[in-house]
């Protein structure tokens, strides 16, 4: 019994040190970020700029279609959704394949405002101080403006401005569900999801955004099989 009380001990005080270890990796990657310019003066540099569109200017459906496919639990949890990383830590073993994130949309803009796309474990660690430091200063709306705002969605288009200006030639508060279905799914992978580089990867894609917001309540059925026989032409 007393062998067992000292492993268990030891157990405690290695996730213990490990998680020192891993916090102080984490902190003094962000501290050295937030040294090369403060979070606030970053934040106001992608607010001020021309383009820069509130929530209330973006249409619904794109809205509600990002919230569906990246983090549906977006305003029920903090900034990390632990729920959805013991989920896709348990997904990626089950299916042999470390394709599934966890990373909640805060964590994204994190990531995309202050950090390179380098993965490593310290950026990785680093975006989760930024996340909650994220959302202590800012509310949920303004940490979602900030990612449809930062987002890549390929042919040069950066935000949703430029995306919805570029590929459908209207502004984002105009889109309609087949287009806000569309965009939402890019930032993924955007190489990939490009749909004017890869239309047929871009529909399936389309499709997995549609599937989500049927499934959390935001479209029917019937409303998904519209938009999926729905043929739009792409700008470029």
């Amino acid at each position: 019994m007393k062998i067992f009380k000292r492993i268990v001990i030891a157990i405690l005080i290695i996730i213990l040190v490990l998680f020192f270890i891993l916090f102080f990796i984490g902190f003094g990657y962000y501290s050295n970020v937030l040294k090369e310019k403060p979070l606030v003066n970053r934040i106001n540099e992608i607010t001020s700029k021309e383009h820069f569109v509130k929530v209330d200017d973006i249409s619904k459906d794109y809205l509600n279609a990002v919230i569906a496919v990246e983090d549906h639990r977006y305003y029920d949890h903090g900034p990390v959704d632990f729920i959805a990383i013991m989920r896709a830590i348990f997904t990626n073993l089950k299916e042999s394949d470390f394709q599934e994130g966890g990373s909640t949309i805060t964590q994204q803009v994190s990531k995309n405002v202050l950090f390179n796309q380098e993965r490593t474990l310290a950026r990785k660690l680093g975006e989760i101080f930024g996340a909650y430091d994220l959302e202590k200063n800012y509310s949920k709306n303004e940490v979602l403006e900030l990612y449809v705002n930062t987002c890549y969605f390929g042919e040069g288009y950066y935000g949703i401005y430029d995306a919805s200006m570029g590929y459908f030639k209207k502004e984002p508060k105009d889109l309609t569900l087949y287009e806000a279905s569309l965009l939402a799914g890019i930032p993924n992978a955007p190489s990939v999801y490009n749909p004017v580089a890869n239309p047929e990867l871009c529909k399936q894609r389309q499709k997995t955004v549609l599937n989500c917001m049927v499934k959390y309540g935001y479209i029917s059925e019937s409303d998904k099989s519209k938009v999926l026989d729905e043929a739009t032409t792409i700008s470029h």
